[in-house]
């Protein structure tokens, strides 16, 4: 037997409603064009698909993308063109590419609109310093890679406090400070 949405069960006079399009979380990660963090990208993600998130790819422009190991993907879409409603969780990937986010007009418009939305967010390894720049970090505790002792102050600078942890939580943001925690990073992310 063979049922529609609006069908009814003979004899019973029930109204079946068949759902069609089951909601399946979606969320967004942001990358470089060239030289996004391949082992961020890829533990960002496998923490959110196995957590039943459906994900789509951002950069600065649609296309594709080249990480810094050499690694190929697919932008589907340009930050200033993605539809903040139209997902559930946004996550700024980090490598060498990711430090122009913080002077990126597109990203820092892209964060605000993030942050206004009241949705779940966050950035691993550099990219917090665009969240940072973004003003969207200030009043909020954060990590992100000082490697080079300068990531820190500079989210600082921006109003950030500072932990210096693997991944911290504040609210509705979280941080991480780079490719060891990126999973970890992807199931907090999906968790909250």
């Amino acid at each position: 037997m063979t049922m529609e949405a609006g069908d009814t069960i003979p004899g019973y006079g029930l109204w079946i409603v068949l759902l069609y399009d089951v909601h399946m979380p979606k969320a967004i990660l942001l990358i470089a064009k060239q030289g996004f963090q391949d082992v961020e990208l890829d533990g960002t993600c496998k923490g959110l698909l196995a957590a039943g998130f459906e994900v789509t790819l951002v950069s600065t422009e649609a296309g594709e993308c080249i990480g810094k190991f050499g690694g190929k993907e697919t932008a589907t879409v340009a930050a200033r063109d993605m539809d903040v409603d139209a997902f559930d969780r946004f996550a700024f990937i980090g490598g060498p590419g990711a430090h122009a986010f913080k002077d990126d007009p597109d990203i820092l418009n892209l964060a605000h609109r993030i942050a206004e939305s009241g949705k779940i967010f966050g950035a691993i390894c550099i990219a917090p310093t665009a969240l940072a720049a973004a003003g969207v970090l200030k009043g909020k505790k954060a990590t992100v890679w000082n490697g080079d002792g300068e990531q820190g102050t500079f989210i600082e600078s921006h109003g950030a406090m500072y932990t210096g942890e693997h991944v911290t939580v504040d609210g509705r943001i979280v941080t991480a400070d780079g490719p060891e925690t990126a999973e970890e990073f992807g199931r907090v992310l999906a968790a909250i």
